[in-house]
């Protein structure tokens, strides 16, 4: 089995090069899940899991891990849809705190965790209210630790939409964010992911999303109605037949349009990256133009588009047994620099 760990030395951000043993949007994104290999969340790292009661009488599960002194930075993450503490992502970012002396919280959205939440909703895109709940415990727990928050695609796109909404409003703790393979706009998104090849994500999502959805109107009656949802075929029907109707959109049209962030971006005002790669077969490269015009003079916000890098992907280095990646590290890097001597792990993280 190969092993793909990147070694640690310094690296500037313009080492991002494409790799080219993966040579197309595809090979890019399907890497990360294939070929990718990094430590265990649960049994590699020294990661607790926690469930925290919310205000509305259901729960949250929270993947911890403990930093060396309360006022130690703390990585906040928001994993993509039917992610969780098996993610690639979520593992290299733990990996990468840890070894930068950071705490790390990976919030696990509403039946991401161990089991199914308690109420008939779930979690969805634009769904910004548990994150805030999260935040607002971390703060209150470590009052004396900065907080850098991570999003990745689903995620991305709540980070984005949370930064957006609140402004200024964001606890005074966090120093920045950083939103990795955003879609942005989900109903173009959701129209494009099924084209072509991107039928193989679809069918992959649907898979793990339609078993939990009935098994939610199996536990909870009212949602009989929504049965149907087992002849979905595609994410717009899914969203239309489950994802609108309990959480109180109107249809998929509707949940769509207020959940996309790509409206919000203009209220953002703390710190924070855009990371997408134009070649993302999981959105239209026309809505990174869109992204670009409209936080174009908003000073809080850096966009960064590199042509290749497929979704979730951005694998560099020249073999595949060498590989750097690059996502992870520029996160981190990007947060690292905004903690103003916070920490001294900011020492410009893995490297090729």
């Amino acid at each position: 089995m190969l092993s793909t760990r990147p070694t640690t030395r310094p690296v500037s951000r313009s080492a991002y090069r494409p790799a080219w043993w993966l040579p197309d949007r595809h090979t890019a994104t399907l890497w990360g899940r294939l070929g990718r290999r990094e430590p265990s969340l649960l049994t590699d790292l020294p990661v607790s899991l926690e469930r925290w009661d919310t205000p509305d009488g259901d729960f949250l599960e929270v993947a911890r891990l403990a930093a060396p002194t309360p006022e130690a930075p703390r990585l906040l993450l928001l994993h993509g849809l039917e992610g969780g503490t098996h993610s690639h992502y979520a593992r290299a970012l733990f990996r990468e705190a840890q070894r930068r002396g950071w705490g790390a919280d990976l919030l696990l959205f509403r039946s991401c965790g161990s089991e199914l939440n308690r109420l008939p909703r779930s979690y969805h895109s634009g769904e910004t209210g548990d994150p805030l709940f999260v935040l607002e415990r971390i703060t209150t727990e470590y009052p004396g630790a900065p907080v850098g928050m991570v999003g990745v695609s689903l995620g991305g796109n709540v980070l984005c939409k949370l930064f957006g909404e609140q402004g200024e409003r964001l606890p005074a703790a966090v120093v920045g964010g950083v939103a990795v393979s955003v879609p942005y706009d989900l109903a173009r998104a959701s129209r494009h992911i099924g084209r072509g090849f991107g039928a193989v994500y679809e069918r992959a999502f649907l898979k793990s999303l339609v078993p939990k959805a009935l098994a939610k109107v199996a536990r909870h009656p009212e949602l009989l109605p929504m049965a149907r949802v087992r002849y979905a075929r595609t994410l717009w029907e899914f969203d239309d037949l489950f994802t609108a109707p309990v959480h109180g959109f109107r249809d998929a049209a509707d949940y769509y349009a207020k959940a996309s962030s790509l409206p919000r971006l203009r209220g953002v005002r703390r710190p924070l990256l855009l990371l997408n790669a134009v070649d993302d077969p999981f959105i239209p490269a026309v809505v990174l133009d869109e992204v670009r015009q409209s936080v174009n003079g908003n000073r809080a916000v850096e966009v960064e588009f590199p042509e290749r890098g497929g979704h979730v992907g951005f694998t560099s280095g020249r073999w595949p047994w060498r590989a750097f990646y690059y996502a992870e590290w520029r996160a981190v890097e990007f947060l690292a620099g905004r903690l103003a001597g916070a920490t001294d792990g900011a020492d410009g993280g893995i490297a090729p």
